[in-house]
């Protein structure tokens, strides 16, 4: 995937996650919508940090598709 995909995936899930929360304003979430926005977030936060590492490793002069999508436990453990 390079970083235009990346991007493109992005947006997409970017949307659906606000499509999810104003489709409910002033009322709750179900279990599964909440699933569903966790999930949302995990991978946005898992696709914001493998572009990171492709825009880090093209600017050190290395090969940007050798970046890899990190688990979850890891991108989810950073400090903001």
């Amino acid at each position: 995937m390079d970083d235009k995909d990346i991007v493109d995936r992005i947006s997409q899930l970017a949307a659906e996650e606000q499509q999810l929360e104003e489709a409910h304003v002033g009322e709750g979430l179900s279990e599964n919508e909440l699933k569903r926005k966790r999930d949302l977030e995990v991978t946005l936060d898992q696709l914001w940090d493998t572009l990171r590492q492709r825009r880090a490793k093209r600017h050190a002069g290395q090969d940007p598709d050798a970046a890899s999508e990190r688990p979850a436990s890891t991108v989810e453990g950073y400090l903001q």
